[in-house]
């Protein structure tokens, strides 16, 4: 099955100007493209309940359809499976059917798509070789369309390119860390199928989370529910998901059962939520060091 190993990060308000200033991409070249996509699914939303996402893709060149799964996902990192292939323009369904995914799915499935959503973005490329890896450094700027409601698209896509010698994601945290040295970022889990879904429902991941939540489940369990709360705040602009990723630090960060490392960097994220601007090249780097610190835990 094709796979992408793909990390996700949110930036800050200035994030993109400080990245393409950022001394690694100083000397590399960058192509510019601009993307348009309509996502599909039905009015029951089938494809939703099967974790699949399905799109037509507009390039300046070409029209692709792209099928993908969920996958895992954690702390920003996604393996997931993905098919994708040119098109005339209209959705292929006969390129649907035999595809493994589309295999547990009634066969009415197909005849009851319909265009749910869409994004319009700029992607700007990078490629780096880096630990006997191809990693392609995306920046993509824009905005996902639900109904009449817009939100911006700001983030940044690290993934390895099946053409390099390594497929370690470790590869991608330590690029990672090296661009929150003058960029504020985070990771975030939702991709933007995910968030187009949310809007288009009004609903988000952690909407039956409270903080209560948050004295349950491991160390791992409360940083992503922490991240999903940030995911959601940026598209909804809901304070309580804000208020819920600041219990789920504080719930690790007095956790007598954890680690200095992990307490010390959860308590610094708490700490920044608190002021408007927390999204800042700190923040970034308590982030990845508090992930670096639940993996060695």
């Amino acid at each position: 099955m094709p796979s992408e190993v793909e990390l996700k990060l949110a930036l800050g308000n200035d994030g993109p100007a400080l990245l393409r200033e950022h001394p690694l991409l100083q000397s590399l070249s960058s192509t510019r493209i601009t993307l348009a996509n309509t996502y599909y699914d039905t009015p029951d939303d089938a494809l939703e309940k099967a974790r699949i996402a399905l799109r037509i893709r507009h390039t300046p060149t070409q029209v692709l359809q792209t099928l993908k799964t969920a996958g895992h996902t954690g702390a920003g990192l996604s393996t997931r499976g993905e098919w994708e292939w040119p098109i005339d323009g209209s959705l292929d369904i006969a390129g649907l059917i035999d595809l493994p995914p589309m295999q547990s799915l009634d066969s009415t499935v197909l005849e009851a798509l319909e265009p749910r959503f869409s994004t319009h973005f700029e992607r700007r490329i990078w490629l780096i070789e880096r630990n006997d890896a191809h990693i392609e450094l995306a920046l993509d700027q824009g905005e996902i369309r639900s109904g009449s409601r817009p939100v911006a698209i700001d983030e940044l896509e690290l993934e390895l390119k099946p053409d390099g010698c390594s497929d370690d994601p470790a590869t991608l945290w330590q690029l990672a860390a090296e661009l929150a040295e003058h960029v504020p970022l985070r990771p975030a889990n939702a991709s933007k199928a995910a968030r187009g879904v949310a809007l288009l429902r009004q609903r988000w991941l952690v909407d039956a989370c409270d903080e209560r939540d948050n004295q349950h489940g491991d160390a791992q369990a409360r940083f992503e529910r922490a991240i999903d709360a940030l995911d959601a705040w940026t598209d909804s602009g809901d304070k309580r998901f804000l208020d819920l990723a600041h219990a789920a630090f504080e719930a690790l960060a007095t956790d007598a059962s954890q680690g200095t490392a992990i307490r010390r960097h959860a308590h610094a994220l708490g700490v920044s939520l608190a002021r408007p601007d927390w999204l800042t090249a700190s923040f970034g780097r308590h982030s990845l060091a508090l992930h670096r610190a639940l993996q060695n835990a």
